[in-house]
């Protein structure tokens, strides 16, 4: 059993989908593996790690040849696995609705696509899960860059010279991500608040020390959408929300969106006119642009000013902590494999509850219900 570790191919990916740590654990479960050359240099992980753990490091091709899984952060080029074993399997993170055209290219080639970002949220595939591990760290760098961009402290400071307010940050959505904002605004000392649809939050935002702002006695409150997500709210509840929200956020510094729903764009959480009422110096840090943003007026990979506020655009927030995000995303991938690794046959075998969840292609066809419904 052959897995084969690609080097990032898309622009500005600095991730490696394995690191010395995940490399030798593998090993020690009887795989061969096989390194791109450079494949960690953008997360600090030399190609001498790789190999002093019992990797072969090479090029693409030697890396690729016969290789049985292939692991990666994001969907690699289809027309670039060639010298793979036949009915390989690819493991990553392949944006399914996003690239429709390459998860065909997938089957055409004969690959069995595996798309990580379908793991369902259940229990046991908790720590198999790179949505969550990947976006508790994009939460935490999204009040890192508010912070750099703020123009200003954001706890209290009493002084000689006079006392300094703190920030007032409103998190939006509370999801993974939004609760490690909080939590990392919170240590910084702002003052923090938030919201989501889903009114079972409430008691997660308060317990960590931050205040929730939710419209109540309206009906599509809950919010709960499938498999942990947010649904789509009721008419009733969007203005009621719309109205609560655009008052609070007139008053606050900095406003971080965190708001997706699976396969669809973006809910757009804040208008024009809403980042017209905030003062100039404040900042919104928009991490859903990606899928076409909670922000109108964001900028896919760019920080632009608009009436005196700044909002965050950046791409591949999570990315940009390539260290720690390489090694939560490998963990991610071994938890994976090694679950379901098959000692008589030496190789991973899936059950039916995750493996159809998370399989795109098999036998040169799309297969995955969520693709074909």
């Amino acid at each position: 059993m052959k897995i084969a570790v690609l080097k990032e191919q898309a622009p500005g990916e600095r991730r490696v989908a394995a690191t010395p740590e995940t490399v030798k654990k593998f090993i020690a479960l009887g795989a061969e593996m096989a390194v791109e050359s450079g494949a960690g240099e953008a997360a600090s992980i030399a190609d001498t790690q790789y190999a002093e753990m019992g990797a072969k490091v090479g090029g693409r091709a030697e890396t690729l040849q016969g290789a049985d899984i292939i692991l990666g952060v994001q969907g690699p080029d289809p027309a670039s696995l060639g010298g793979a074993a036949p009915g390989a399997w690819l493991a990553a993170g392949l944006n399914p609705f996003g690239e429709r055209a390459r998860v065909d290219a997938y089957a055409a080639a004969g690959i069995e696509a595996l798309a990580m970002e379908f793991m369902p949220r259940i229990t046991r595939a908790q720590s198999m899960d790179i949505l969550s591990s990947q976006s508790n760290l994009a939460g935490y760098k999204a009040v890192l860059d508010a912070a750099s961009e703020y123009g200003r402290a954001f706890p209290m400071m009493m002084t000689a010279a006079g006392t300094i307010s703190a920030a007032r940050v409103f998190v939006m959505g509370v999801g993974v991500a939004g609760l490690q904002a909080i939590a990392t605004a919170r240590r910084l000392g702002a003052q923090v608040s938030a919201t989501d649809v889903r009114s079972a939050t409430k008691e997660q935002i308060q317990s960590l020390g931050a205040k929730p702002i939710f419209v109540e006695n309206v009906a599509g409150i809950e919010g709960e959408g499938s498999g942990g997500y947010a649904g789509e709210m009721s008419p009733e509840y969007q203005a009621a929300q719309a109205e609560l929200v655009s008052g609070h956020i007139a008053k606050q510094d900095i406003v971080i969106t965190t708001a997706l729903i699976p396969g669809r764009p973006a809910p757009r959480l804040i208008s024009a006119a809403q980042v017209a009422s905030m003062k100039p110096g404040s900042v919104i840090v928009d991490l859903a642009v990606e899928a076409g943003g909670n922000v109108e007026g964001a900028v896919l990979g760019e920080v632009v000013e608009i009436g005196g506020v700044k909002i965050i655009g950046h791409k591949n927030v999570a990315g940009r902590l390539a260290a720690d995000a390489s090694a939560l995303f490998s963990r991610n991938l071994y938890n994976f494999l090694s679950a379901f690794w098959d000692k008589e046959s030496g190789k991973p075998v899936l059950d039916e509850e995750i493996g159809d969840a998370i399989r795109l292609t098999r036998g040169g066809v799309v297969v995955n219900q969520r693709l074909l419904g």
